[in-house]
């Protein structure tokens, strides 16, 4: 063999060489690029979740809230006018009692 073509061998194991580092580094990219994009995509989930969870909190407490507060002006209203029909009811009786009536 030829020193040109010892030469020739050598510069096509070097070129070998070099592609094969490219292709390894092409690999090693993709790898990345995929890690990268599905550990962005595991964050933006648990974000969205996050913020979902909380949105969702935020509206069922204004809800209960709203409900227990309607709920519970019923009641006061309720009580409220059950009162007076009692305390009118008292106030006719005594009248009646002053007027000599019976008022039940």
């Amino acid at each position: 063999m030829s020193g040109k073509e010892r030469e020739g061998g050598r510069e096509g194991g070097r070129e070998g060489g070099r592609e094969r580092e490219r292709q390894t580094d092409r690999q090693t990219d993709r790898q990345t690029d995929r890690q990268t994009d599905r550990q962005t995509d595991r964050q933006t989930d648990r974000q969205t979740d996050r913020q979902t969870d909380r949105q969702t909190d935020r509206q069922t407490d204004r809800q209960t809230d709203r409900q227990t507060d309607r709920q519970t002006d019923r009641q006061t209203d309720r009580q409220t006018g059950q009162t007076d029909r009692q305390t009118d009811r008292q106030r006719q009786r005594e009248t009646g009692r002053e007027r000599g009536l019976t008022i039940r």
